[in-house]
């Protein structure tokens, strides 16, 4: 047991994490003056620490030639072991920040999903659990959730996230779309009759190549008599379907954004042609945020939400024969 107790110990005699970071920091970019700006220090403080390092494993970790610095063998072998763990230092971190403020949950989404979809109901979930304080980003860049100052990401994609714990929520489909008042003025009874109408475009930037803009669409049915490429273009999924709904011209929109608008009669779907697409809703987050009981709450509840979603639409389609 003595024996056991020496190794165990004998394991966790690390060097100084003072090193270990100028030394990972020295191995990225080659250079000690740069991995001192950033730990914002002097260059000699690096080398030193770097000195230090080397004289604790016995072996050189750079290579120091007229061209700047390469890394030895060891170092190289070494290196990535390292990476990671200052990853799971960052995390483990994060996990303890975010346990001792169990209140926060931060969440980052679409602005277009977020303000269609999610806001609306999300006073169901703090209803329900009132002991946790949802933070919610809105943005169209991804957040990099391995930096742990975001709990939990929706997002409208392929589904593969790697490294990433994924749960799938909704699928969505694409469906003309246009307000009541303008289709009591100039009716939309057939594809043809788009000649007559402005069409809205949604120039979300999205990488799905199933979701059909209008000139796909048009082509799709073989109509050369109306122009795909005219009328107004608008950079989020909810300004488009805003458009619609104030008559401004015909839109494709995504039905889980446009079905709000739907059920309360501001938009109404003239054609009943819905498109499915290869893109859909998902949930992500690190696989250590799942341990958090604010992040299992919030998992548990937004599954459900979606899946009643679903089943609202599928309730729809099978009573208007879609």
């Amino acid at each position: 047991m003595e024996r056991q107790a020496e190794r165990s110990g004998d394991r966790r005699r690390l060097p100084p994490l003072n090193a270990l970071r100028a030394f990972e920091a020295a191995a990225r970019h080659l250079n000690f003056s740069r991995a001192a700006e950033e730990l914002s220090v002097t260059p000699g403080a690096v080398s030193q620490q770097i000195q230090n390092l080397e004289d604790y494993v016995g072996a050189a970790l750079f290579k120091r030639t007229p061209k700047g610095l390469l890394l030895t063998d060891a170092a190289q072998t070494a290196l990535p072991a390292l990476r990671e763990a200052f990853d799971r230092l960052a995390e483990a971190a994060s996990l303890l920040t975010a346990a001792v403020d169990g209140r926060r949950l931060s969440i980052t989404a679409a602005p277009s999903f977020a303000a269609k979809w999610l806001v609306p109901r999300l006073g169901k979930f703090e209803e329900a659990h009132p002991q946790v304080d949802v933070w919610l980003s809105a943005g169209m860049e991804l957040v990099d959730l391995s930096a742990g100052e975001v709990d939990l990401a929706i997002r409208y994609g392929s589904g593969r996230y790697p490294g990433l714990e994924v749960t799938p929520l909704m699928s969505e489909t694409v469906l003309t779309v246009a307000s009541p008042e303008l289709m009591a003025r100039t009716p939309l009874n057939e594809p043809a009759d788009l000649v007559n109408h402005i069409l809205l475009h949604d120039g979300s930037a999205e990488l799905d190549a199933s979701c059909p803009d209008w000139a796909m669409w048009l082509a799709a049915r073989g109509l050369k008599t109306v122009d795909g490429s005219r009328g107004p273009r608008f950079n989020q999924s909810s300004l488009v379907i805003e458009a619609a709904a104030n008559g401004r011209g015909v839109a494709l929109a995504k039905r889980t954004l446009a079905q709000a608008d739907l059920e309360a009669g501001r938009l109404v779907a003239p054609l009943q042609i819905a498109t499915a697409v290869d893109f859909a809703y998902y949930l992500v987050h690190p696989k250590a945020k799942g341990r958090l009981p604010q992040v299992k709450a919030f998992t548990a509840w937004i599954t459900a939400e979606a899946q009643a979603h679903e089943a609202a639409l599928r309730a729809i389609d099978n009573g208007a024969g879609i």
